[in-house]
């Protein structure tokens, strides 16, 4: 696979705890969501491919079954939002607001 994220996929990305995983793939989605409003549909495809990267990445390195079914299912629910029909009524506000929490949690352990 050709990765974006050359770094991380080479180990980095599984040296970090699940919070900052989870709100690093949160920063490219918000990328993707920002571009898509702007009009941009290939910038937005671009953030949102490297945060499926991402999402496979902690796929790969969480190790419980609780999180990777949540991993699992938040990426189901991405692909739906930017590529399906949005069965599961996503919204970028959705997005925000679930990523929000890893991101205040990592920065708060920082």
């Amino acid at each position: 696979m050709n990765y974006q994220h050359k770094g991380l996929s080479q180990g980095r990305w599984k040296q970090m705890s699940f919070l900052d995983q989870m709100a690093n793939i949160g920063s490219e989605v918000e990328r993707a969501l920002k571009w898509k409003e702007k009009g941009n549909n290939s910038y937005s495809m671009n953030a949102f491919e490297r945060a499926l990267e991402l999402l496979d990445l902690t796929l790969d390195s969480v190790n419980t079954f609780p999180r990777r079914k949540e991993v699992a299912r938040v990426r189901e629910a991405l692909v739906d939002y930017f590529f399906g029909t949005n069965q599961f009524k996503s919204s970028p506000e959705s997005w925000r607001s679930y990523f929000w929490h890893f991101n205040y949690a990592a920065r708060k352990n920082h």
